[in-house]
């Protein structure tokens, strides 16, 4: 008789064992025939797999399904090799961002500091770059950049509670909101009146910053959401609802900023 597998132990055991084939989401979808955030919701214990997909999954990685059931599988395959990362990412899950307002401030100063002056960055640039830089981090290191949260909206991820921020800093004359024209189009843009403090900034934060600003900057509104639907955290997100930053351990080129290592260790 099989061990009773919750949809999550189900999840982890498929991740744990394509990470350790070196088998990508991408190309294991492909061989079980669906897509690629449904294997991503699977991993993550959201969604139930059908026993037909179970099989297809079986083949592709390579395991007996009665083994699969059993308590000691995990053990038995030796499956959390030293150095990967979905040990972290399933103790991430319970880690919850913890917006650190002053910080949030700063990066944003700062990228208004480098960016402000481009004509295309309006405010759904700049809620862009924000979140890249936020997940990007996280992705690295696995530390939150600024804590924010961020929501999945229909024209892409917006962090919280920055009205209530703009307007404080508004305020204190730390920036001023100006609503101007970009191709045609209504555009509200903001412009710093103080240097961002960056003394509370690892070079490892400002260096992702940094890449996403030269990376992203000069992309219009319309390309920067975009690009930013086809990431997986967000892609993969209910209308509505905040976005997981363990999402990020999933992602996969040309999003990911960490698979580039990972292809040295083939």
């Amino acid at each position: 008789m099989g061990y009773e597998l919750s949809k999550k132990e189900i999840g982890e055991r498929i991740a744990s064992l394509r990470s350790k084939k070196g088998i990508s989401q991408e190309d294991l979808a492909k061989s079980i025939a669906i897509s690629r955030p449904s294997l991503t919701q699977i991993e993550l214990g959201n969604r139930g797999v059908s026993l037909i997909e179970m099989q297809k999954i079986s083949i592709a990685l390579g395991f007996s399904l009665d083994d699969f059931m059993t308590k000691a599988f995990l053990s038995n395959q030796s499956l959390q090799p030293s150095g990967t990362s979905q040990e972290k990412v399933t103790s991430e899950r319970v880690s919850v961002p913890t917006l650190n307002i002053n910080k949030f401030k700063n990066v944003l100063l700062y990228i208004l500091e480098r960016c402000a002056g481009k004509p295309n960055v309006g405010e759904t640039v700049l809620y862009k770059l924000l979140y890249f830089s936020d997940f990007n981090y996280y992705e690295l290191y696995e530390e939150h950049l600024t804590g924010a949260r961020y929501k999945k909206l229909p024209y892409g991820p917006v962090p919280q509670k920055l009205d209530a921020i703009i307007s404080q800093m508004i305020d204190a004359n730390q920036l001023q909101r100006i609503k101007t024209e970009f191709k045609g189009f209504p555009q509200k843009r903001y412009l710093p009146l103080e240097k961002a403090d960056l003394t509370g900034l690892k070079a490892s934060e400002k260096d992702v910053i940094d890449k996403v600003i030269e990376q992203m900057s000069d992309w219009s509104a319309t390309a920067i959401s975009d690009y930013s639907h086809k990431d997986l955290p967000w892609e993969v997100t209910e209308e509505g609802k905040d976005i997981s930053y363990n999402l990020a351990f999933y992602r996969e080129l040309p999003y990911s900023v960490r698979v580039y290592d990972e292809d040295d260790n083939d």
